[in-house]
């Protein structure tokens, strides 16, 4: 396994673990069952965690496959940027979730208060979630880069090919 491999095994367990916790959190919103709630507390620490290896394999990922056809340092860039971003968001909903268990544990008269605030936090954690994948996958998934046509997504190179043609 290389770096690029272990790059896309972690960084999916982050989002994937915001994305879980949201739904446990609503369904324990909606089953009123406070043992399911910490459940979805437990997973957002969970995935802050998880971001760490995930951010931290993304330079040696991106050492491997920066000079691949197709892959631009702008694509990589905006990617990383957004993991930035990312990193500290998740990192923010675990340290606000372990505030909000401490005081669900406590039986303080905010929880309640708390535990809709990081259901917010959760769903602004789930949108930083969705567009640093997605800016990640674009990197070697052309097809589904703004503006890919079905040709283009059906030969990366295709493109390159007619322009070499031309010249000729």
């Amino acid at each position: 396994m290389n770096d690029a491999h272990l790059h896309l095994l972690l960084n999916h367990l982050p989002i994937l673990g915001v994305l879980f916790g949201l739904l446990i959190l609503t369904s324990g919103f909606f089953l009123k069952n406070k043992a399911v709630k910490q459940t979805a507390l437990g997973m957002f620490v969970l995935s802050a965690i998880l971001a760490i290896p995930a951010y931290l394999t993304g330079e040696p990922a991106e050492a491997l496959v920066e000079n691949l056809p197709g892959v631009t340092e702008n694509l990589i860039e905006s990617h990383e940027d957004l993991a930035n971003i990312f990193l500290w968001v998740v990192g923010a909903l675990g340290f606000f979730s372990l505030f909000t268990f401490y005081n669900d544990y406590k039986s303080n008269k905010i929880a309640p208060t708390l535990y809709a605030l990081t259901f917010v936090a959760a769903i602004g954690s789930m949108i930083f979630a969705q567009r640093v994948g997605a800016s990640g996958g674009e990197i070697r998934h052309t097809e589904i880069r703004s503006g890919a046509t079905a040709n283009s997504a059906e030969n990366p190179a295709a493109g390159e090919l007619e322009a070499k043609r031309d010249d000729d």
